[in-house]
């Protein structure tokens, strides 16, 4: 009986090796439930026999051969093909904002030779003045800090002179006895 089991089981792996080898060679996708069901084997099988899994699952990873129909695609080389067309649209969309960006101000330089005045004193002009509205920004912002700082003082310096006042007023209170 026990040998009758192993030679079952025995006929089951060579079933799995044979499945696998045709898989290959038709360039299926190959995966334990598929190798599986073409071996006519219950997918635990697989699992109880972990060697066999090994084999399915380095199928599943070893690099695309070619045969007379063409390349064949493996699962990692969808994903190295997904990965590098990501990146490349994220690439082509970075070009696409420099250009944008580009015509923008190429268009804005003409408008402003069609409208017959000097962009460029202009332009100047207008970067000085927002220069010096950046430093006056900074410069306010700068004496705000300091006023901060010296109302926090003051704040801290309040709430220490009414503390000592409560205690005073404290310990001067008649008591009812």
């Amino acid at each position: 009986m026990t040998a009758g089991r192993q030679a079952d089981s025995e006929r089951r792996r060579q079933r799995v090796l044979a499945a696998l080898q045709q898989a290959q060679q038709r360039g299926e996708e190959i995966t334990a439930s598929s190798i599986a069901r073409q071996a006519h084997v219950d997918r635990t099988f697989l699992y109880r026999h972990r060697d066999l899994l090994h084999i399915v699952h380095a199928a599943q990873q070893a690099p695309a051969t070619t045969s007379a129909t063409g390349p064949k695609v493996s699962a990692a080389s969808l994903r190295a093909d997904l990965i590098n067309a990501h990146e490349r649209a994220a690439r082509l969309n970075r070009r696409v904002s420099q250009l944008e960006k580009k015509l923008s101000e190429a268009l804005g330089q003409q408008i402003w030779r069609t409208a017959g005045e000097e962009a460029r004193d202009d332009v100047d002009t207008l970067q000085r003045h927002v220069a010096a509205l950046q430093q006056e920004c900074a410069d306010i912002g700068l004496r705000l800090d300091e006023r901060e700082e010296e109302l926090q003082a003051a704040r801290s310096t309040n709430r220490e002179l009414m503390a000592q006042l409560n205690r005073v007023a404290g310990s001067t209170t008649p008591s009812n006895s």
